[in-house]
């Protein structure tokens, strides 16, 4: 990679000394580069453009960008892109640097990066914060291990991920991925690199899981394995009645047995099967269909239990006194069996459907709710079906799946509701254009701000807001220490400006 273009005059807030440094061959100010590192998944924000783009070999590349900024008067800002799925621009660098964190994979063999590497004593894996998960189950897999918390979708970056929670239907076993980490390399917005652990410099290691990019970019993470499994009974059952669904949900959590636990909405004006996983057959849809016409709103739980050769012959009778004496709506239990492997990248193929029909590059105005299990009924009624099933919008995926909070560490950054259940809630609309866009958004506008009328104590979870009053009152209690933190560790406030948090 070489300087393509000089560094623009329109544009001062990044001195032409930077050219003196040995990046200056790695940075680029290319209009196409700088245009493709400003894209995300969410297609929302536009127009908003970084003054260069660094493609980094090796974790001394960062080191010498952030240091050379923290050291001028005026500091030019600083944001690690992963693999682009933001939102909301959160990974933009406004008039600064966005490090593509993804060339350094393509350095891992000649300049010491740290790849993936599988510890089968351990149990554990040294991954480079720039890895997807699914490169990280791959690598595993290959020892017969695994990590044991998730994400619904595997084509992220490990730094993407411990830098917000990672959160799937695991979570209420084994907590989010940020609790499945051993320790980091993290390279701090001071250009210091540091290693750290609950043990050896905690209070970076607190800060940066959850710290939305806020203290410093992940160059490294010791990421917790278990045994993996081979195959994996997958079961979803349809309930017309929103109390029986979570009564249910929360005794599944509540007890032994079940690997994961999820559930979600389906509506007329979505499709059964969606991008998150093609699990019914033609007659079923069919079947639910029917019901659907009948009732509006259907509510479908969804389980899972692994297993291997050793258990594969007691798992079914395993299955049957786990479901026994739930309250799902008769006839209506659809099972499949499917590799550990096919579960765990279910999106995949729903991606790879909707990019060929160019329906996946679109904006994607997502709300990602936690919920107290106190008001999960209220909002059931007032947001679900009063806004959403009411307003009929053209919509994706809505997920609602209770976790645990005992399984989070309060010393983290992520913020969660006080109580001790609380449901996970994810409105993942894709629209056909920007008109759509904006009649979701202001749905999603609508959604909270009934709840803050009506007193429901959310938590956004890849939060979002537009005032720093706003960003107090989401950490509440925590934020005193967020913003010692920034202080300690980020002082210049150089990295992840494109959160709007502190700027």
């Amino acid at each position: 990679m070489s300087i393509l273009g000089k560094l623009k005059p329109w544009n001062p807030s990044i001195p032409y000394e930077i050219l003196s440094l040995n990046i200056s061959s790695k940075l680029s100010t290319n209009s196409d580069a700088i245009k493709e590192s400003s894209k995300d998944f969410g297609k929302i924000v536009q127009e908003i453009f970084p003054a260069a783009v660094l493609y980094p070999s090796c974790a001394n590349d960062i080191i010498d960008l952030i240091q050379f900024s923290y050291g001028l008067s005026v500091p030019f800002s600083v944001a690690a892109r992963g693999n682009g799925h933001c939102i909301r621009g959160q990974a933009i660098a406004k008039n600064g640097v966005i490090v593509e964190m993804k060339s350094l994979n393509n350095n891992n063999n000649n300049n010491g990066n740290c790849g993936i590497r599988v510890s089968c004593l351990g149990f554990y894996a040294d991954v480079g914060g720039e890895q997807l998960w699914i490169d990280v189950l791959r690598a595993t897999l290959e020892h017969g291990l695994a990590p044991v918390s998730w994400t619904d979708y595997l084509y992220l970056t490990v730094g993407g991920t411990l830098s917000n929670a990672g959160i799937s239907g695991q979570t209420f076993r084994h907590g989010p991925q940020i609790c499945n980490v051993h320790e980091m390399d993290i390279i701090t917005g001071k250009g210091e690199f540091v290693t750290c652990s609950k043990h050896m410099n905690s209070e970076l290691f607190f800060a940066v899981l959850g710290g939305l990019g806020q203290f410093g970019i992940i160059t490294r993470a010791r990421i917790v394995l278990d045994k993996a499994p081979t195959r994996v009974k997958w079961v979803r059952m349809l309930y017309d009645d929103f109390s029986k669904f979570t009564k249910d949900q929360e005794h599944l959590i509540s007890i032994d047995g079940l690997d994961y636990v999820e559930g979600s909405l389906m509506m007329e004006q979505s499709p059964l099967n969606n991008w998150r996983s093609s699990f019914f057959s033609p007659s079923n849809q069919t079947k639910i269909g029917s019901l659907l016409s009948q009732n509006g709103i259907i509510y479908c739980l969804e389980m899972v239990k692994y297993y291997d050769d050793q258990t594969a012959c007691t798992i079914d009778e395993e299955l049957k006194k786990l479901v026994k004496g739930l309250n799902y709506l008769p006839g209506f239990m659809f099972k499949k069996d499917a590799t550990f492997m096919e579960f765990l990248n279910r999106v995949r193929s729903g991606e790879l459907e909707l990019k060929s029909k160019g329906m996946w590059d679109v904006p994607h105005p997502w709300l990602n709710l936690f919920v107290p299990k106190s008001s999960i009924n209220h909002f059931n009624a007032a947001i679900f079906v009063d806004i959403i099933l009411r307003q009929n919008n053209p919509t994706g995926p809505i997920l609602v799946y209770p976790t645990s909070r005992k399984k989070w560490d309060e010393r983290m950054s992520a913020v969660i509701p006080e109580e001790e259940t609380f449901y996970c809630v994810g409105l993942l609309h894709s629209s056909s254009g920007y008109d759509e866009c904006k009649i979701l958004d202001d749905q999603n506008e609508e959604i909270l701000n009934y709840c803050d009328k009506a007193g429901i104590n959310i938590k956004q979870y890849l939060p979002h807001y537009k005032t720093k009053e706003s960003w107090i009152r989401h950490f509440g209690k925590k934020w005193n220490n967020f913003q010692q933190r920034k202080n300690q560790f980020d002082p210049k406030m150089i990295l992840s400006t494109g959160q709007r948090i502190f700027n």
